[in-house]
């Protein structure tokens, strides 16, 4: 069925030709004369697009488009005038108008803004399923010559991209091809951290990349040398698409600076991966020279609660000598005190904020039947992370910050993938729950299944006795015992975890911004 429109015009006979024209292209045009009648039309029937006179009498255009907009708020509305006066397009552009046409109008033009309004979307659907058709054989090949993490950030990027881009465009068709892409990319990955982990925590050299161990050193120390206040902001689990759904929010009240990733250690957990982050050491080093700042695994004790000490540690191994602040934010209130002590912050060159809501959301969707409605997909975790993101006293705090000359650091410890495919594993009562990596002795598994470290202190990691070692799942995979096999796979198929080897939860942004 094509659309119909509802014209209003106080000339609508001169405008016959045009309607001809319309009805002949499959449109149905109900016609009205003034402001009124066009408001009762829109009470009785449903249009697709109005066009509206700006200059009837009675009740002038601008008062028809906002008694309209009363009852349908969602119509498109074409405003047209002879009038070329900027207060009328604002008032219009104001109230939501979905065009603007200056008289006289051609067939032409009005067929134009028709498709534009409808089926714009249609188009760009279309046009962005061809283009991805058109370098997914250019990405395919390119998966097999990847050989650097430069490549590898470049060519998840170039994912991320085209996920955003297809989920944005509706139905295309194209996303099983992009998931079977993002799994041969994931593969390669796993490839490329077998051949190289281990040598770039026992060899660093130049090619080395920022890891969770480097990058406050290498990555935040440089902007504590000028005077301006920096809010070093970590999100935890926080992936580099999250960020681009958020990006735009940000750029509106802050210059982007550095749209940067670095490398996560293994496992990409936070007891691990921010440990490491924020003490500047990886972790058998912070249980060595830190013991009592160091939580192992069997431990009661919670896994993060020295961060502050951590950070005053490695900021006092590099010098810095001045005051910071550090805030951790795990519930509603906490966020609006942190908004509140903002302008308490200004006279540290550093405050440290730790934000976890973003882990809390992929917790609950595991297991919170409603959460996995919401969001029962990629597309739909990121639309909940960003409408989340835009209401939370985060970015009211963000905000804050943006009044005066400062530089925000956003950052996370580690990233999160949607586990598909259940692995078997068998471990005493003494190994790791994780579901992404295990750490225990006499672990049985299929090797071909999991990456193993037999020796921890190949990568670093705490070894709790001489039989230790860890493993970890790989790409969408994620562990599951045989005695309560049937159970794992119904409770974790389709949840987003972390700990384990993928491009989403290695490969995190680093953002630095500074206000405009």
């Amino acid at each position: 069925m094509n659309a119909r429109i509802l014209w209003a015009d106080d000339e609508i006979d001169l405008l016959k030709p045009h309607i001809l024209f319309l009805t002949t292209k499959g449109y149905e045009v109900d016609k009205v004369t003034n402001g009124i009648d066009a408001v009762e039309k829109v009470k009785e029937k449903s249009y697709d697009v109005i066009f509206l006179d700006e200059n009837m009498p009675g009740i002038s255009g601008i008062e028809t488009l906002s008694q309209i907009k009363l009852i349908n708020p969602n119509i498109p509305v074409v405003m047209i005038t002879k009038s070329e006066e900027e207060n009328i397009m604002e008032d219009a552009i104001g109230n939501q108008i979905a065009d603007y046409l200056i008289k006289p109008v051609n067939s032409l033009q009005i067929l134009m803004s028709l498709k534009k309004i409808l089926d714009t979307k249609q188009l760009v659907t279309e046009k962005t399923a061809q283009n991805y058709q058109q370098v997914f054989r250019q990405l395919s090949m390119d998966l097999y010559d990847v050989d650097s993490f430069e490549g590898w950030v470049e060519m998840y990027k170039k994912l991320v991209h085209w996920e955003l881009e297809l989920a944005k465009s509706g139905e295309t068709g194209m996303d099983e091809i992009l998931a079977m892409q993002k799994r041969d990319a994931n593969n390669g990955w796993t490839k490329f951290v077998k051949d190289n982990f281990v040598n770039f925590l026992k060899k660093p050299d130049a090619k080395t990349p920022v890891m969770s161990h480097t990058a406050f050193n290498k990555k935040v120390m440089p902007y504590l040398k000028d005077e301006v206040p920096t809010f070093l902001i970590m999100i935890d689990n926080f992936r580099f698409d999250q960020w681009k759904v958020v990006q735009n929010t940000l750029t509106e009240i802050f210059n982007l600076v550095q749209d940067d990733v670095y490398l996560t250690i293994l496992p990409t957990t936070t007891h691990y991966a921010r440990n490491s982050f924020f003490a500047g050491m990886l972790p058998s080093e912070i249980e060595k020279i830190y013991p009592n700042l160091w939580v192992n695994e069997e431990e009661d004790e919670g896994k993060n609660i020295h961060e502050e000490d951590l950070i005053g540690r490695q900021l006092q191994r590099s010098g810095y000598k001045e005051k910071f602040s550090y805030t951790k934010v795990t519930n509603l209130n906490a966020g609006k005190n942190l908004v509140e002590s903002i302008p308490n912050l200004w006279h540290n060159k550093l405050n440290v904020i730790v934000y976890n809501f973003v882990d809390m959301l992929s917790h609950a969707r595991t297991e919170m039947n409603v959460m996995k409605e919401l969001a029962e997909d990629e597309a739909a975790y990121r639309s909940i992370t960003a409408s989340w993101f835009e209401h939370s006293p985060l970015i009211d705090a963000i905000k804050k910050i943006a009044s005066k000359k400062a530089r925000i650091i956003i950052t996370t410890d580690h990233g999160s993938i949607r586990v598909s495919n259940p692995v078997k594993i068998v471990g005493d009562r003494n190994t790791s729950t994780n579901l992404r990596y295990k750490q225990g002795r006499n672990l049985n598994y299929n090797e071909k299944e999991l990456f193993a470290i037999k020796n921890p202190g190949d990568v670093f990691l705490p070894k709790q006795n001489m039989s230790s070692s860890y493993v970890f799942a790989t790409g969408e995979d994620f562990m599951a015992y045989p005695n309560n096999f049937n159970y794992h796979v119904n409770m974790y198929t389709n949840s987003f975890q972390h700990g384990g080897i993928s491009l989403e939860e290695m490969i995190v942004p680093f953002i630095v911004m500074e206000t405009k």
